[in-house]
């Protein structure tokens, strides 16, 4: 039997600091709507995408930050984009910050069904930037003040995705250059991994020159040796153009499981790009070069969770090196 998916990604244009969810819910249910027309079955949205990347901005009390957060799924403001999806019988990806009752905070997706039931959700593990304003920036990227690191792991789960079950996953932004993410999807079968980015066009950090070029062909990289080193589809979805003054680079892409670009975003606007993934590709790679069964010798990576920075290695010396002349 033929299991085959119609996916979508819906890059977003920017959204400004000043603009309501409405606004940008507003132009998700728009893009849902074109979805529809063009025969998705689901729809994956950027990172954070009900608002502005607000980690670019310091605040001393954090509560002064909880505006930018959601506390209920669906809330007020995003009850639109799931009545769309009952309506068009479509599932949807979603990323957005969570503030959980406990007033734990976390940068998060979530798959949801049609019916408007959650599905799957990840909190992002990878969590860049830093937690106390540093002077020396140009831009603050303050997400490791703003979230915790995520707490559920890299789960999959097998679920209806339009007309067939498919193993779902999700990744949030930095997570996509970790290859030990996607290694822990890929041993669980995954076959969709769908993920959210807002990446800016320049390396903030001030530690050297990385062309623009360079920084969308590393996101690129990453998301395609992904999916080629673990037999699966991902779509990778961005916002684009310039919010509040900075500039996101776009980029979106859906990539097969040979970590072939399928389909690409062209502009910096709100843009949907559209590809039908026949699921029986992801079985080449999980049987062949990459069946972990029969290659895989993790009794040689110990050093992958058992330390997380790196290390000066020995300094080799010559065997004499040490004798008296």
């Amino acid at each position: 039997m033929s299991r085959r998916l119609t996916l979508a990604a819906a890059q977003l244009g920017p959204i400004q600091r000043a603009e309501g969810r409405e606004v940008a819910v507003g132009r998700m249910v728009r893009l849902m709507e074109t979805a529809h027309r063009r025969g998705a079955e689901v729809v994956v949205y950027p990172e954070l995408a009900l608002t502005t990347f607000f980690p670019r901005w310091y605040e001393e009390d954090l509560a002064a930050a909880d505006y930018w957060f959601e506390s209920a799924m669906p809330s007020d403001a995003t009850a639109p984009l799931f009545a769309a999806a009952r309506k068009f019988g479509i599932g949807f990806h979603l990323g957005f910050a969570e503030r959980t009752p406990e007033g734990r905070r976390f940068n998060t997706a979530i798959y949801v069904h049609p019916s408007g039931e959650v599905v799957l959700k990840y909190r992002k593990v990878h969590l860049p930037g830093h937690a106390e304003y540093a002077p020396d920036r140009r831009v603050q990227h303050l997400e490791k003040r703003y979230f915790e690191v995520g707490d559920l792991g890299f789960p999959v789960v097998r679920a209806p995705v339009g007309g067939t079950e498919v193993n779902i996953g999700m990744l949030i932004c930095n997570d996509r250059r970790w290859p030990e993410a996607w290694r822990v999807l890929g041993l669980q079968q995954v076959e969709l991994v769908m993920l959210g980015y807002n990446t800016p066009s320049l390396n903030m950090e001030n530690r050297g020159f990385e062309a623009h070029h360079l920084r969308v062909f590393h996101s690129h990289l990453s998301v395609q040796a992904g999916c080629y080193q673990n037999a699966c589809f991902a779509a990778a979805v961005a916002k684009a153009g310039t919010e509040d003054g900075h500039e996101l680079f776009g980029h979106s892409i859906i990539v097969n499981p040979q970590g072939e670009i399928m389909a690409q975003a062209t502009s910096w606007h709100d843009e949907l790009i559209v590809a039908d993934c026949d699921l029986a590709m992801c079985a080449l790679g999980r049987s062949t070069i990459f069946n972990f069964s029969a290659h895989r010798r993790p009794e040689a990576y110990e050093r992958i969770t058992a330390q997380v920075g790196s290390v000066v290695p020995p300094v080799w010396s010559p065997c004499g090196s040490g004798r008296d002349s």
